[in-house]
């Protein structure tokens, strides 16, 4: 059981409980305790949160028209927010910003991921490979900076940070936002620091940012201590938030650190990076909606799959926008991050690895279509054409039909929304 599943049985038992008392509440920490120290939540943090929800639980009375269920589902929604930290919201502005972190950490793609972060807000944005130590980190950065549409620079061969630090601010005199890879190392090590520091100082970083891999769990305090106490952070990034059960813990161990977390990792994706919001990621794992994240991660897919807005909000709905529509889609991220954001979070994992098989399907399926085919399905239906398809694009015909069979659903479902006088002001956000 993941960290969100556990917490949100251990609230759905205090819900369906007949009544409120003592024991109820106790029963209910007991579950919690357990949930949050599978995530490798601090022991002494757990304690203290069990403490507190108890006594608020038992000694205070909820508002008027608020049922003491609801009162107590507040206070553990509030307590769990509070455990995470506070919400950053990132100044968009011209800055230099220096990555640090050990092996593993997700360092150099985090580096496009935040170029493209700001890229994406209006500001020019170019990365430095600093990272003298790992022989392929010069042809990830670079191969990730161009699928970023950032600027790059790195100097294949040299040795010296400080060489490519100086030739790179010089290459970046025109670029807004600047960010510097480091190199990382297995553990902190002395030769890392003075190699850190020296960096830093030819760098002149107005944040420098440590990279921390979820799976680390409480770790991650002691990786900050030490990183701040050598070199002196604003804060950290955190990856892998998507995969790790860990993530709470290494989110709650920053904060006890006094190390403000800036932004979590969510996928593999370059836009799947985001400002820390404790109150989001505890929502997201409570099964509470994030439309406003969606609306977000539907906007950036379709930049980033190169698609203009009215193909994909087209009042026409053919097998060519439906496409268009399954390449978006495909830019956003994992299916379970999506459905987590839609308050969907109990999917089972067979229902999302099957509905994510048939969207790859279906795209592999259309794209063996003819133009014709894709703007007039209807064509679909004469002899010889379902064949050739499902030849062409290595399916069966049972795939292809399908999909026409599925596509016949959702276009009935479009034209009633279609028919809607409110249509175009729900769908005026995706033409704006």
């Amino acid at each position: 059981m993941d960290f969100g599943e556990g917490l949100r049985s251990a609230i759905a038992r205090l819900r369906h409980a007949t009544i409120i008392d003592s024991k109820t509440i106790k029963e209910f920490n007991k579950e919690l305790q357990k949930t949050l120290l599978g995530a490798d939540v601090e022991v002494k943090l757990v304690s203290e949160i069990s403490k507190r929800i108890e006594e608020k639980a038992l000694k205070s009375n909820p508002p008027p028209g608020v049922t003491h269920k609801e009162y107590i589902v507040d206070i553990v929604y509030k307590e769990l927010v509070a455990l995470m930290g506070e919400s950053f919201s990132p100044q968009v502005k011209g800055k230099r910003i220096l990555l640090l972190g050990l092996y593993g950490s997700g360092k150099t793609t985090t580096a496009a991921k935040l170029a493209k972060f700001y890229r994406d807000r209006g500001i020019s944005a170019g990365v430095i490979c600093c990272d003298v130590s790992r022989p392929a980190a010069y042809e990830q950065l670079e191969t990730l900076s161009k699928a970023a549409n950032v600027a790059f620079f790195g100097m294949k061969g040299e040795k010296s940070p400080g060489r490519i630090v100086e030739e790179g601010l010089e290459a970046m005199a025109d670029v807004d936002v600047v960010i510097c890879d480091t190199s990382g190392r297995s553990g902190l090590d002395k030769a890392l620091m003075e190699e850190l520091k020296a960096v830093d100082s030819a760098f002149k970083a107005d944040e420098k940012i440590l990279v921390i891999s979820s799976d680390l769990g409480q770790v991650a305090g002691r990786q900050a201590r030490e990183f701040d106490r050598e070199i002196g952070l604003s804060g950290v990034i955190v990856t892998k938030m998507d995969g790790s059960a860990k993530g709470g813990g290494a989110l709650s161990a920053a904060n006890a650190a006094h190390s403000r977390v800036m932004f979590i990792g969510t996928g593999e994706t370059l836009g799947a990076i985001e400002p820390f919001s404790p109150a989001k990621f505890i929502g997201g794992l409570l099964g509470i909606p994030d439309i406003e994240s969606l609306i977000g991660r539907v906007t950036a897919a379709i930049a980033e799959a190169g698609m203009d807005k009215e193909e994909i909000s087209s009042e026409e709905l053919n097998m060519e926008t439906f496409y268009a529509q399954l390449k978006a889609m495909g830019k956003m991220g994992p299916l379970k991050n999506m459905l987590g954001m839609l308050g969907a979070a109990d999917v089972s994992s067979d229902v999302i690895e099957k509905g994510e098989g048939r969207m790859k399907k279906f795209k592999v399926i259309i794209s063996s279509m003819t133009n014709e085919e894709r703007k007039n399905e209807r064509l679909l239906h004469e002899k010889g054409r379902i064949p050739r398809i499902a030849k062409g694009s290595g399916t069966s015909e049972r795939d292809v039909q399908e999909l026409i069979s599925e596509f016949n659903k959702m276009k009935k479902m479009f034209n009633t929304f279609k028919n809607d006088r409110n249509f175009k002001k729900r769908f005026s956000q995706f033409k704006a």
